[in-house]
């Protein structure tokens, strides 16, 4: 009894902080919070090329190449929408990553130096929120992946009989294997990012294999001059160019999120050069994917007369309960990866730098794993709030500002000096005015504004915003391009002179603190001998 009380105590739960970290003091950090050590620098390029083939083999990938086929654009057209759009992304990706890798920080930490310290808590507990948003949605999608597994085994099993209201937008069955797909991924949030990198190197192993095996398929079933040579655009003049423009703004959104936050995982690589390998792997894996994506689906149309761009639907017609069960645990496989990397692991970064005396990567994790995986009840969500799904997908707009002004205050305005120990105190040179960089909120308020008519035009569609609404289909390039620019501009003309430093300081005052002591250390075990 004694001992549960004493874990109602918060101070039960308290972190003990790392004897080199940089903060003025616990509150301020933790050892998931700090630099990585050199001892945890493990990433290596392979593990980079991995991650990203694990990435790409993901079910949103698939059905965002098949969906811009309904939009009316062909197959010739998607493919280099899909490819240019990756191109961008890898190129910040680089940018943004090899911070995280040169100063080995996690996105919550290195934003303070171009946000400041107090405002760069906005993108950080936006990102959580979003973060946690798509894990509950990726943990359904899992769900049901584990049912057509379960269905290939036991055929029975699609005809359970519910016992559940028609009002809860969920069977028995697929709380059932909702609940199992929780189960199976729980236990991988708890391995720590070092080591994570071997799910995904099994995963870009396992999964590719599967995924090309249903692409020889597809073309044995429907040949390309029967599946995808009949396929041309059915659009003409502006409205092709907006639709391709809107397909290569969507190929930069699905993974727009990492783009901001990459040094997550690239605090971690052996060296900068182990991660310039994105460059070439991002746009490389993401348009063969998006191929088969592309491929499989005109199959499916020809063979079944229906436009199935869900690839589990495509696998439930199947007569072949083995071939099923390894296409459905492939899938399975693929969203324990992505939901991990990109939705995980972020939302728990995040929140170690917003309560980092209490919460380290693991605790966060399992809190994302409890709030997102139960307290959202993605079946909820999926069912009654379409325009809160048109929202959260449209939080574009807010992402790619972040990235330009990260990308821009590191290399152009302080040409990669700065001084990683002032981002852990808040009143160190990162403060700015109140801990807010003006220049950063007003790019922000003046890149995201714009595209605010069309975020709400696509949420109710029933309002009608005009032309206008040709900047939301653009949201991404257009917050990423004018905030870049604007937030240069600002930072040159009212420059932020307390924060330029000739070298960057990076981990001296860490070592410093931890000479003392080591040194206070010896002193008093020499007193204690005498």
């Amino acid at each position: 009894m004694s001992r549960l009380l004493q874990l109602s105590k918060p101070s039960a739960w308290t972190l003990e902080p790392d004897i080199s970290t940089l903060a003025p003091n616990s509150g301020w950090s933790n050892k998931d919070m700090d630099p990585v050590p050199p001892h945890l620098r493990t990433w290596t390029t392979w593990n980079y090329v991995s991650y990203w083939i694990s990435d790409a083999t993901n079910v949103a990938v698939w059905e965002l190449a098949s969906s811009m086929l309904a939009i009316g654009l062909s197959w010739r057209q998607a493919l280099p929408a899909i490819a240019v759009g990756h191109v961008i992304i890898a190129v910040v990706m680089v940018l943004n990553g090899t911070i995280g890798a040169r100063l080995h920080i996690a996105f919550p930490v290195l934003n303070r130096s171009s946000f400041g310290f107090w405002f760069s808590y906005f993108s950080v507990i936006s990102r959580t929120i979003l973060a946690m948003f798509w894990y509950s949605i990726q943990t359904y999608t899992g769900s049901e992946c584990v049912y057509q597994m379960l269905k290939a085994i036991w055929p029975s099993l699609a005809r359970v009989p519910n016992h559940l209201p028609h009002s809860s937008n969920i069977t028995s069955v697929g709380l059932m294997c909702y609940l199992l797909y929780w189960l199976i991924q729980f236990p991988l949030m708890l391995v720590s990012p070092q080591r994570i990198r071997h799910l995904f190197t099994a995963k870009s192993i396992i999964v590719p294999i599967a995924w090309f095996s249903i692409l020889i398929w597809a073309l044995v079933k429907a040949p390309v001059r029967i599946g995808l040579e009949p396929k041309h655009t059915s659009l003409s003049g502006s409205a092709s160019s907006w639709a391709w423009l809107s397909s290569l703004n969507s190929a930069l959104g699905i993974y727009s999120t990492l783009a901001v936050n990459i040094p997550d995982f690239t605090r971690y690589a052996k060296n900068e050069r182990a991660q310039f390998v994105q460059f070439l792997i991002i746009p490389t894996a993401f348009t063969l994917m998006g191929f088969i994506g592309i491929a499989v689906t005109s199959a499916g149309e020809v063979m079944y007369g229906a436009t199935l761009w869900d690839p589990l639907h495509i696998v439930d017609r199947w007569e072949s309960r083995a071939a099923a069960f390894f296409a459905s645990f492939s899938f399975v496989l693929a969203t324990l990866g992505t939901n991990i990397s990109a939705n995980s692991i972020s939302a728990a970064n995040d929140m170690t730098a917003l309560f980092p005396r209490y919460i380290n990567i693991r605790r966060g994790q399992v809190i994302c794993a409890v709030i997102g995986g139960w307290a959202l009840c993605p079946w909820e969500i999926l069912a009654s709030a379409p325009g809160f799904l048109s929202f959260m997908s449209g939080y574009t707009v807010f992402l790619g500002p972040f990235a330009g002004i990260m990308v821009v205050d590191y290399w152009l305005i302080h040409k990669g000096n700065v001084d990683v120990p002032a981002m852990y105190d808040p009143n160190g040179r990162y403060r700015y005015w109140k801990g807010i960089n003006w220049r950063a909120a007003v790019a922000l308020l003046l890149s995201v504004t714009p595209s605010l008519p069309g975020l709400i035009a696509n949420i109710n569609t029933n309002i009608k915003v005009g032309n206008v609404i040709h900047l939301f289909d653009i949201a991404w390039l257009f917050g990423f391009f004018s905030a870049s620019g604007i937030y240069w501009v600002l930072s040159t003309l009212f420059p932020a002179r307390e924060t330029f430093i000739n070298k960057p300081i990076l981990l001296a005052m860490a070592k410093t603190k931890y000479s003392l002591w080591v040194h206070t250390t010896s002193r008093k075990k020499a007193m204690m001998l005498r």
